[in-house]
């Protein structure tokens, strides 16, 4: 059997979706899980349960602190060693993102799935399309946004969550590889275009001040970690793309530009629903 963590989450719930479409027995994992899923929390190490797991695709638990992640991903892996789990697939941090204000957990956690003796696959994601149109700041009539000129080659979730499903419902093939999963470039200015609005943009310094005082809802860690990802794309950094997400999905990629337009679009004021 297969298992998806994180399966109320927007990726993992995508990719159990996909393996259900595809035929494939599997379960999800939460901390609060519905339909059958399993009862799932890292921050309970000696709670986790992985009996009759097969593979196991480990959605990253990013939302914390680096040694908050860290270590929930290590008492995930070491329950898999324990309850037999035969394959690992874990979802990264696309290469490029190295300097990323959330790249050391994902790095961190790749060690220990090489290290952990069970044979394991690696899927280095791209940014999602949905995010880097969500994080498009509209004002008056148009959009605005610290990425300057530069483009991202992002990612539509779907996209991401099928290559998971491809990969856990077959992983021989995929056994200690390591796939960048990167799209096709994109500019705020595109979007903005397609949105039929000006984009204006703004400095990275007044970016980090409207993170700090006007969105009180971030947790402390989130804006440094936008803020990491908002100088990337600027200075160019993240416009690599790659041909392992259409050599996984054996088909071309779904077009993020039109994902990230979608995202920003419902993100407007006033947009219903």
């Amino acid at each position: 059997m297969i298992l998806v963590t994180g399966a109320n989450g927007n990726l993992g719930s995508a990719t159990l979706a996909a393996l259900h479409a595809r035929g494939v027995i599997a379960t999800g994992g939460s901390r609060t899980p519905s339909g059958g899923m399993r009862q799932l929390d890292f921050d309970d190490h000696s709670g986790i349960d992985l009996a009759g797991v097969s593979t196991l695709v480990l959605i990253s638990a990013g939302y914390g602190e680096d040694d908050q992640v860290i270590g929930r991903h290590a008492a995930v892996l070491d329950a898999a060693v324990r309850d037999g789990v035969r394959h690992v697939v874990y979802t990264s941090l696309t290469g490029a993102g190295d300097h990323l204000g959330f790249a050391l957990a994902h790095r961190a956690t790749e060690r220990l799935v090489r290290a952990c003796g069970v044979p394991w696959t690696i899927l280095r994601n791209g940014l999602y399309a949905e995010l880097f149109g969500g994080l498009l700041m509209w004002a008056d009539d148009g959009v605005e946004s610290a990425f300057g000129d530069g483009a991202l080659a992002a990612v539509a979730r779907a996209d991401l969550a099928e290559a998971a499903a491809i990969t856990a419902a077959d992983p021989v093939p995929h056994t200690g590889r390591t796939y960048d999963l990167v799209g096709t470039p994109i500019t705020a200015a595109q979007v903005a275009d397609r949105l039929g609005v000006p984009h204006r943009t703004i400095g990275l310094g007044e970016y980090r001040r409207r993170l700090l005082d006007e969105m009180p809802e971030l947790l402390p860690f989130q804006p440094p970690m936008l803020a990491s990802m908002a100088t990337g794309i600027r200075h160019g950094f993240l416009d690599n793309t790659g041909p392992d997400l259409a050599d996984i999905l054996d088909r071309p990629v779904l077009d993020p530009l039109t994902a990230a337009v979608a995202a920003a679009s419902a993100a407007r004021p006033g947009a219903a629903g």
